[in-house]
């Protein structure tokens, strides 16, 4: 993330460093709120504004993707773009697993003449150690 920082242009400061450690030691979702939590413990000047800013920056970037939880939460994770592949996201843990299988196929006809630049498939549900507890999702 900070090679990526630095071929973007942008000066690579303590507080970019530790943005990106935050992330690298993180295999879930982030909430700017988590992250801002993380980054003020050890620097208390830095504002959610900031904060924010660099996240949407780095996702414009490619380096996290961003997801909207059903609740309505915006969350953001180090990018996985290894491969393509998509995601199965648990709506009361949030754990997710990727899975290769594509559902877009490379000749999709869409109205308009679209042109496909990119996309992503997420599949939202309940994993198999929150079935086991009980839990239950809030239909919408």
């Amino acid at each position: 993330m900070v090679s990526m920082m630095s071929r973007a242009g942008w000066r690579i400061t303590d507080q970019r460093r530790t943005l990106a450690r935050i992330f690298a030691d993180t295999e879930g979702y982030l909430s700017p709120k988590d992250v801002y939590d993380q980054l003020s413990v050890k620097y208390p000047s830095v504002s959610f504004n900031t904060v924010y800013r660099n996240l949407r920056m780095l996702s414009d970037m490619g380096v996290l993707e961003q997801f909207y939880f059903m609740d309505g939460g915006l969350k953001f994770r180090a990018n996985c773009a290894k491969h393509h592949h998509h995601h199965l996201i648990c709506t009361n843990c949030e754990k997710t697993l990727s899975f290769d299988y594509c559902p877009m196929k490379e000749d999709l006809e869409l109205p308009g003449s679209y042109r496909v630049l990119s996309h992503r498939f997420e599949i939202y549900g309940v994993c198999e150690e929150c079935q086991q507890e009980g839990a239950k999702t809030i239909a919408r």
